[in-house]
């Protein structure tokens, strides 16, 4: 009946469903970090060991450390993911209200654009953003790094749905006081959208932080790498067998991510969930 709570058994069920998918999800992350703790003779032992019988996480951190510059790539990862972020909130904000406030002739067929550009993956233009980037002398450059991600579809698509359930009242206000559109932009919807902003600077730090392919072809200054690539270093530089160095060098990479999807978690939820409000 309607408004009945789940029997036991099928609550049971969904919890152990929901269990053993966590375990599935969590079981590499898990063996990573065990295996960053174990010393090498253990790694390459016959017998195996879930959690490590004689501590080696000492030497492999500190060879992960100082066997490359991985703070130097830590870094250059921070630098490009904050300004591709910043870039794609300068222009995501203004062209989703666009898409969903105002009114203007094509505004059906730009956002069936959008949502056709969202069934392109960027590996499938890479070549010609290679190319351009080339003429112009931008490549072994940050800007390279950073500039063919300024404009997010994915990211227009999440605010303007965002954006629908904001009420037309709140806007007609803002303009009945004269504040111009840009006004209302950053200082009335930028404010309210704060869950999706969130939402989607988890997707897209996340993505670009763990990025191999695109800055793999743009740079080949060391200087330049992100932290994929210097791990993809470090293993060059340890002949592909220093499996509890690239252990400990993964989740020093990866625990800035969960630290920080641990810290927006419940925004990144508000993010996702009231952006689903509205078509």
């Amino acid at each position: 009946m309607t408004g009945r709570r789940p029997a036991p058994t099928l609550r049971l069920l969904r919890h152990l469903l929901l269990l053993a998918g966590a375990v599935v999800m969590l079981a590499p992350f898990f063996l990573m970090v065990a295996t960053s703790f174990k010393p090498k003779e253990e790694i390459f032992s016959a017998e195996f060991h879930l959690l490590p019988q004689r501590w080696g996480g000492t030497e492999n951190y500190v060879t992960a450390l100082t066997q490359v510059p991985l703070v130097h790539f830590l870094l250059n990862g921070a630098i490009v993911t904050a300004a591709i972020f910043l870039l794609q909130v300068l222009v995501n904000v203004p062209a989703a209200y666009a898409l969903a406030k105002l009114r203007f002739r094509g505004k059906a067929t730009l956002f069936g654009a959008v949502l056709l550009c969202l069934m392109i993956p960027y590996q499938a233009i890479a070549l010609p953003i290679y190319i351009l980037f080339y003429q112009l002398g931008l490549l072994n450059t940050y800007a390279s790094l950073v500039l063919p991600f300024t404009i997010s579809v994915f990211g227009i698509f999440l605010m303007r749905q965002f954006f629908l359930g904001v009420p037309d009242d709140l806007i007609d206000a803002a303009r009945v006081d004269g504040m111009s559109e840009y006004g209302i932009v950053w200082s009335v919807m930028a404010p309210t959208a704060v869950p999706a902003l969130v939402a989607f600077g988890i997707f897209s730090v996340v993505a670009h932080w763990n990025d191999y392919f695109w800055p793999l072809i743009a740079v080949g200054d060391q200087s330049l790498y992100t932290p994929p690539l210097g791990i993809a270093f470090l293993k060059l530089n340890g002949e592909g067998t220093a499996y509890g160095p690239l252990m400990a060098a993964a989740t020093i990479v990866i625990a800035p991510l969960v630290l920080a999807f641990l810290v927006a978690q419940r925004r990144f939820v508000e993010g996702i969930t009231f952006s689903g409000l509205k078509g």
